[in-house]
């Protein structure tokens, strides 16, 4: 065996037996007697007593124990410990309570916007609602079926109100009918019903109205000749054919001049004729005809005149679409921020939003701010009654400091916790995360001061989300 490999299993050896070494006082102090009785159940534990433990007091020496019994105590195997009595809690994802009350809104193909409300009571015994239809801004109803009221909703919004007793497994189809528009307005009308007493909301939908587009009104692209690229293009193409019979002509020419020059160059009496010329005249060279110099250069600036103009033309087209009026995101979001109307679905990476109504009560009447302590002199509460559905495969949490209320003058407010879970009947729904594919209905109150009520609503599940954004009317 060579030196180099008997040097290194001795080092192997040393190394195994220090490893060996360090282990061994890390080991229990049981016997292995008592290392191998079985435990006892978890479920079932017996008090401790004050005795000794056998075989444990009285340890033999380690320079008295042999190398191989030290090693078949370091690799006997040691019983597992036994699980947990209670398994660590876990956040269930939150479901959305049963829902008594459904609410469908579809719109009808008329000249005029027509919506078409079926709401249906689910539950076993007979219930009391209160629907409410919120109408586009400056619009007014023309027809209302089922004994429903129009009243202004503040600011130049109306709502149209009924008050309906549904019976158990029932369904009750309303309507309402507004006045023409201008073509092309889509109008949006979301209805939601509530309790009796219209305080908390049991479902909402929401539909829009779009006339439909007359083929007349169509915009058409201008025609090819009436393009600035096609007329430059033209003109380009148009100059080149040109140049380039210029330059046929011009050695066509050439060549029936030298033609003549030959067929008269030769004089009388040669006896060779005039294609063949005689040694004494030798023939002209001829050169190989070029372009000429004004003509590249005009071509060369022609071409170069349609690509800048092309160039200029497109980036003019493209700066004049860029949205000036939509808001910036941040690289680091997920997703592009949504902006939108009351009663549109707006969707973002996790949630799709859907704000159905805002009202605001009278300046003063706050009551007490979050904490305890006391509320603005003009402070007021202001209620959103906000569709959540959770759009992944996976449950979402939401937090109520993301969701909140700008004011005039760039200011906001996050969600009133304590206020919204008085609204939804002492449940917090941000406390749980949302589970997968489930919507919940359900109201946001913000505390506002001064006599402004809030221009936008920003929504959004989490901190790196872009978010939506809904405009008050």
């Amino acid at each position: 065996m060579p030196a180099s490999t008997r040097h290194h299993r001795a080092l192997a050896v040393f190394v195994h037996c220090l490893g060996i070494l360090a282990a061994v006082p890390a080991l229990p102090t049981a016997a292995p007697e008592a290392t191998a009785a079985p435990r006892p159940a978890a479920a079932t534990p017996r008090p401790t007593t004050a005795a000794p433990p056998p075989a444990a007091a009285t340890p033999a020496p380690m320079a008295s124990r042999s190398p191989v019994a030290m090693v078949a105590r370091v690799t006997e195997p040691t019983p597992p410990s036994a699980p947990p009595a209670l398994a660590p809690p876990t956040r269930a994802p939150a479901s959305a309570p049963p829902q008594q009350v459904t609410v469908a809104v579809a719109t009808e193909s008329s000249p005029a916007p027509r919506y078409r409300i079926q709401v249906r009571n689910v539950s076993n015994s007979p219930l009391e609602t209160t629907v409410r239809q919120e109408l586009p801004p400056g619009s007014s109803t023309t027809a209302i079926s089922g004994g429903g009221r129009s009243t202004p909703a503040g600011g130049s919004t109306t709502e149209v109100t009924w008050r309906l007793r549904l019976p158990a497994h029932s369904t009750t189809t309303l309507g309402t009918a507004l006045a023409a528009t201008a073509p092309g307005r889509p109008l949006t009308a979301p209805t939601c019903a509530f309790t009796s007493d219209g305080t908390r909301p049991y479902d909402c939908a929401t539909a829009t109205w779009q006339a439909a587009a007359a083929p007349a009104a169509e915009v058409t692209e201008a025609p090819p000749w009436r393009r600035y690229p096609v007329l430059l293009a033209g003109l380009a193409v148009l100059l080149l054919i040109s140049a380039a019979l210029v330059w046929v002509w011009r050695r066509r020419r050439g060549r029936r001049v030298t033609a003549a020059a030959l067929s008269t160059g030769g004089g009388a009496g040669g006896d060779r004729g005039t294609v063949y010329p005689r040694p004494a005249a030798p023939s002209p060279v001829r050169r190989r005809r070029t372009p000429p110099v004004w003509m590249l250069v005009g071509a060369a600036v022609v071409v170069l005149a349609g690509v800048v103009g092309t160039a200029g033309w497109t980036a003019t087209r493209q700066v004049s679409a860029i949205d000036t009026q939509k808001q910036p995101t941040s690289g680091a979001w997920r997703g592009t921020g949504v902006n939108g109307s009351l009663g549109v679905p707006l969707r973002e990476s996790a949630f799709e939003f859907t704000v159905y109504r805002m009202t605001c009560g009278a300046p003063g009447t706050a009551g007490k701010a979050a904490g305890g302590g006391a509320a603005p002199v003009n402070g007021r509460r202001c209620e959103a009654t906000v569709g959540v559905r959770n759009v992944t495969g996976d449950h979402q949490p939401w937090h109520s400091e993301l969701q909140r209320a700008y004011l005039p003058g760039g200011r906001w407010v996050s969600t009133d916790e304590s206020a919204t879970r008085t609204a939804n009947l002492g449940r917090d729904v941000f406390a749980d995360p949302m589970a997968a594919g489930t919507r919940m209905v359900l109201p946001l109150v913000f505390t506002v001061d001064g006599r402004d009520p809030p221009q936008q609503l920003e929504l959004r599940s989490g901190v790196f989300s872009a978010g939506v954004r809904v405009q008050m009317p």
